[in-house]
């Protein structure tokens, strides 16, 4: 493959609002991925445990503060990366408004580099708010519930 080809293979991506580009071609393999988003600066995240951190909502928002008076804790995601409400598309829930959990409770799963973390409660309590939708994009310490202490 010319570096024509490759400028066209390029072009298509970013026309099209491509990520990822593969194509075989006589046994040989061209595999095009873009960069993360701006800001992330291609480095690798240092290592994390996947637990989510219970702290108290930081006021930041009229929203969050409100909480905090309230006596809500936060469930916090403990990385970057995607967040799903279940183990599989067709698979029930780990939680819903109104669900009672324990320290130990499965909330979510947040999916970084392709690895599938668990994220536990680390609070005893019920369930009163759920911060994020499904499949959406969750950064460092962005709320993903907020729980009623028990």
């Amino acid at each position: 493959m010319d570096l024509k080809e490759l400028k066209k293979m390029i072009a298509l991506m970013n026309e099209n609002d491509l990520l990822e580009l593969e194509i075989e071609e006589g046994g040989k393999r061209l595999r095009l991925k873009k960069a993360g988003p701006p800001g992330a600066g291609g480095a690798v995240p240092p290592p994390v445990l996947p637990t989510a951190a219970a702290a108290p909502v930081a006021p930041g928002s009229e929203t969050e503060a409100s909480a905090e008076d309230q006596g809500f804790v936060t469930i916090r995601s403990p990385m970057v990366g995607t967040y799903y409400q279940a183990a599989a598309p067709d698979a029930d829930t780990y939680v819903e408004y109104g669900s009672k959990v324990s320290a130990e409770t499965v909330v979510c799963i947040v999916e970084a580099m392709k690895v599938m973390n668990e994220i536990k409660a680390e609070v005893s309590g019920e369930i009163v708010k759920l911060c994020v939708k499904n499949g959406e994009a969750v950064e460092y310490g962005q709320a993903l519930f907020l729980v009623k202490p028990a």
